[in-house]
């Protein structure tokens, strides 16, 4: 502020750009804001979840929600990705409105002249300003993202990160000023080293290299250690900077969790005496559907930010709204975007007066030649640049979804390609591909029919030549599940007003009866009470009447086109469900034998090595007593069930091994199971061998050609190119209220 009020800048702009980016803080990973939200939406999303199941199980008399409809829930790291994009949204607009208004408006923000030179001295001065703080900040935010640390863990990553910092920064421009900070970067380049060439698992210790991996680790760990205590020597002894950081960490923390308190007796109070009924009521019951309640509870929480801190609305307000506008399936939005939309709103209340945090810490510093009311001329506009990016956020929610869908899908923890909430966009893509590659993959299934499979056992012979089928069968039915979705959307252009005016008369409805069944209750044992007055029973007897009447009364507004239409448009929902399901069964069944079969085949040097050892028993078998016969038979028959497609073979072993280890050993039964054995061994080598020259290549090529597209939901985990179509697919909130 000063270097720009020498500047001549304008009071309204300095204090304004100022106040406006302290606030990114607030919305821009890593912030408490988003950390408070996360742990108040987990329970949100669990009631959300239960309202969901309850009135699908209302409106379609199903016990079971498919998972599919489930409420997307977040957690902290979740909400650190989805608020990074709209937070560097918040930023451009920031900066192309100080560009233009600059540039329109020169006077009010003049060019400063650089008296010094671009030397490398001034490079360096740079790198130490930007470099050091930007590293920690992706280091902890890494950590969470990637799941190396928890929020928690990340939190103390970043003090340890801080702290050395300091070290350097307290001793700036004395001699060794740099020492603890560049110890520690040496320490945790060499444990990155050593963690990568060694392994460093204590309790595992086996070789010479893993005692020295484990030694260098120490070491390496010990300076790193020495630079952390160093650092916070200088961080106490200088100016008393660390007690002081650490009392005012108390205090912030001290206030949290006494406003935690206080907000979670409120909200207890509050839900105990029917307020978040009458709130639910008041929302659900607002023509317009989900939108309008998500604008009036964002209004909402713009005005309290004129008078709460983050943290009441947060605390208070959010666990009342948000499982209200997360259980709303026609807009089926996810947790983490609420989360950000609510955190960008919240946002406004660090700059709105009279109780704005960001114009009371500006205040206190700004000297006194800058007016209160500059202040607040100046907050307007980047106030009204919150509010824009509040719409663009809300009109493409892929903004705030995406990040998160791309770690979640493309991680080591990612769901695999079967988790149906992934199925609808895994779809999506097998038809694109079919478009734009349908004709190759046909080529190679034509292909594949050709081969000769007719030396193969019957079980497999018939499992792969089903699968050619299958897999071509695919196309008919991916056409299929177009032209009945495409049949359904027509349908439901039509159908879609009648199921929301008929689902609203009968939640009515279901309010209503619940109601009578209080009621009820409360009349029969009021006249089981001797001393009931008659005008009181007369009294619950005419208001159960009214309700009564008030049922019957929305029953007659159901028209009565109803029953008809809504069966007409299940029946085209469930001829959908059916192309799916059909699509998924055929898909699966052209895959996984092709898969199967390449896996038996590939056995097959492995299973010959094994042959020797089968043909041995007969020596076993007459030399050894039985007892000892047996367990070297089980010993082979554990090595050959290792194999792909070798379940006859450990039958037939398993046999030899039970007649010998009986109470009466059979040698006859035993050595007629080695001659089966024999045969299976001699056989299985024999076909293998064969489909390893001329079969195997042409195979690996039909599945390489299938496996992206028909055989994508047999994989282990998801491909890199699909899960990125998958993370920009599920980003978009889709519509699911036909199916409550």
């Amino acid at each position: 502020l000063p270097a720009m009020l020498r500047n001549n800048y304008s009071h309204s702009l300095a204090t304004g750009t100022i106040a406006a980016s302290g606030t990114l803080g607030q919305i821009i990973p890593p912030s408490i804001v988003l950390i408070i939200l996360a742990d108040q939406l987990a329970s949100a999303v669990d009631q959300a979840g239960t309202a969901r199941k309850a009135l699908y199980k209302a409106t379609t008399g199903e016990f079971n929600m498919p998972s599919e409809f489930s409420v997307v829930s977040t957690s902290a790291g979740d909400m650190f990705l989805g608020a990074f994009v709209p937070g560097l949204v918040l930023v451009g607009l920031y900066m192309v409105f100080i560009l233009i208004f600059a540039f329109f408006r020169p006077k009010m923000a003049p060019a400063v002249p650089f008296d010094g030179s671009y030397d490398r001295r001034f490079a360096v001065r740079v790198f130490l300003s930007l470099v050091p703080p930007l590293t920690l900040i992706f280091v902890v935010l890494g950590s969470i993202i990637m799941g190396i640390a928890t929020v928690n863990q990340a939190g103390a990553i970043g003090a340890v990160g801080a702290m050395i910092m300091a070290g350097y920064r307290l001793k700036e421009g004395q001699k060794g000023a740099y020492t603890p900070a560049l110890m520690a970067i040496a320490s945790m380049i060499a444990i990155i080293l050593v963690t990568s060439y060694y392994p460093t698992n204590i309790k595992n210790i086996k070789t010479t290299d893993d005692a020295i991996g484990i030694a260098l680790a120490v070491v390496a760990v010990a300076f790193f250690l020495i630079a952390i205590i160093w650092s916070g020597w200088r961080a106490h002894k200088i100016e008393d900077t660390l007690r002081g950081v650490m009392i005012e960490t108390a205090k912030t923390t001290s206030l949290v969790f006494i406003i935690l308190l206080g907000a979670a007796m409120l909200t207890a109070a509050f839900r105990a005496f029917g307020g978040e009924e009458l709130v639910r009521e008041f929302l659900t019951t607002l023509p317009g559907g989900f939108w309008v309640q998500f604008v009036i509870v964002m209004a909402v929480i713009f005005l309290l930010g004129f008078f709460l801190d983050f943290i009441e609305i947060a605390v208070v307000v959010v666990p009342i709204v948000a499982p209200i506008l997360l259980m709303d399936p026609s807009a089926n939005v996810t947790a983490v975007w609420l989360g950000v939309m609510i955190g960008l709103n919240i946002q406004t209340s660090f700059l709105t007066p009279p109780f704005g945090f960001a114009l009371f810490y500006l205040r206190g510093v700004a000297p006194a030649i800058v007016k209160t009311i500059s202040m607040y001329k100046g907050v307007i506009a980047f106030i009204g640049l919150q509010l824009v990016a509040l719409v663009i956020v809300g009109v493409f929610p892929a903004l705030v979804n995406y990040l998160p869908n791309r770690i979640s899908l493309t991680s080591n923890t990612a769901p695999p390609p079967l988790n149906p909430s992934l199925q609808y966009c895994l779809e999506n893509y097998v038809a694109e591909q079919f478009v734009s590659n349908g004709d190759g993959i046909r080529q190679a299934i034509a292909g594949a029919q050709a081969f000769d499979i007719s030396y193969l056992p019957k079980k497999l012979q018939s499992s792969v030549a089903g699968s050619f089928a299958k897999a071509d069968a695919t196309f008919g039915l991916m056409d299929n599940i177009q032209s009945t979705e495409a049949a359904k959307l027509q349908a439901k252009q039509v159908y879609g007003p009648l199921h929301q005016e008929v689902r609203a008369i009968q939640k009515k409805i279901r309010k209503i009866d619940a109601e009578l069944l209080k009621l009820g209750d409360r009349i029969d044992r009021l006249k089981r009470d001797q001393s009931t007055k008659e005008s009181r029973l007369k009294a619950l007897d005419d208001d159960y009447t009214l309700l009564s009447d008030e049922k019957v009364a929305l029953l007659k507004e159901i028209p009565q086109n109803w029953e008809a239409d809504h069966t007409a448009f299940v029946s085209v929902r469930n001829e959908e469900e059916k192309a799916r399901t059909n699509y998924r069964r055929s898909a699966d069944g052209g895959y996984e034998p092709i898969k199967q079969a390449l896996d038996v085949i590939a056995d097959a040097d492995a299973l010959k090595a094994l042959e020797p050892d089968v043909i041995a028993l007969s020596a076993t078998l007459e030399a050894s007593d039985p007892k000892a016969a047996s367990k070297t038979v089980k010993e082979v028959s554990r090595r050959v069930s290792a194999l792909k497609g070798t379940s006859a073979l450990k039958s037939e072993l398993k046999n030899m091994a039970r007649a010998l280890s009986s109470k009466t050993p059979n040698l006859d039964k035993a050595r007629k199971s080695y001659e089966k054995t024999v045969k299976l061994m001699q056989a299985d080598v024999a076909w293998r061998a064969r489909a390893s020259t001329e079969l195997l290549p042409g195979l690996r090529q039909y599945e390489a050609a299938i496996r992206d597209t028909i055989g994508l939901r047999q994989l282990p985990r998801i491909p890199r190119e699909q899960a990125l179509y998958l993370a920009g697919c599920n980003s978009q909130h889709r519509d699911i209220s036909m199916s409550f």
